[in-house]
């Protein structure tokens, strides 16, 4: 039987113990579930004792909170990035034809399934609770901002950015509500609906935000 003492113990700065600690609480959450994150599993996942990752997080649920966040922001920072890289992707409505394409992908199924869980322990987790609040909000704020920059340029008309954003996000988490049971199935018009619903808000007509990339895999 092995050790986890044995060898040499590489001491790691402060910042980046914490930062290992919670990406690795993030893969195990986006995986297998926020629940089988636990400061004992994550020790054994990183070759320590469960004491040294007490030592960053005494309570479990403050890890788990940040690991949701962890996974959430680079899934954000994917999807919409803060500044997109020039290209026919940069503009307004570039960014939300690529949106589009890959939140209907199997890409993004673990954290579909994530934000699903998460939203579930949320009711009796209150530090995760307002994890998951703040990141709805820098959601909505994101497509709020990418909605306002298309409508000063012409491309939408949206008389209201923030709204239209709030509708959209819920309109994507209805369709990830059913992840878990019908990924398999991503047919018309559950699939499509966060795009429809775009197009209707933004004054667009059907089949304006379609990637021409999904259509040429059409």
């Amino acid at each position: 039987m092995t050790s986890r003492g044995q060898g040499k113990r590489v001491r790691k700065a402060p910042a980046e113990r914490r930062h290992e600690i919670v990406a690795t609480a993030a893969r195990i959450g986006l995986g297998e579930g926020l629940e089988c994150v636990t400061l004992r599993r994550v020790a054994d996942e990183l070759g320590v004792q469960p004491g040294l990752v007490g030592h960053y997080f005494p309570a479990a649920d403050t890890l788990v909170a940040e690991a949701f966040t962890s996974a959430t922001m680079a899934e954000l920072d994917g999807l919409l990035p803060p500044s997109p890289a020039e290209g026919d992707g940069s503009t307004p409505i570039g960014v939300l034809r690529r949106f589009f394409a890959l939140i209907s992908s199997a890409e993004f199924d673990d954290l579909s399934r994530l934000w699903l869980n998460a939203r579930h322990l949320s009711r009796y987790r209150p530090v995760l609770r307002e994890h998951v609040v703040a990141q709805e909000l820098l959601w909505c704020r994101r497509i709020e901002r990418i909605v306002t920059d298309g409508s000063a340029a012409g491309e939408f008309s949206c008389p209201d950015p923030w709204a239209t954003a709030t509708r959209l996000l819920v309109a994507i988490d209805g369709v990830n509500s059913y992840i878990n049971t019908s990924a398999e199935h991503r047919t018309e018009p559950i699939a499509a609906m966060p795009r429809t619903v775009a197009e209707a808000e933004l004054g667009l007509p059907p089949g304006a935000l379609i990637s021409p990339r999904a259509e040429g895999h059409g």
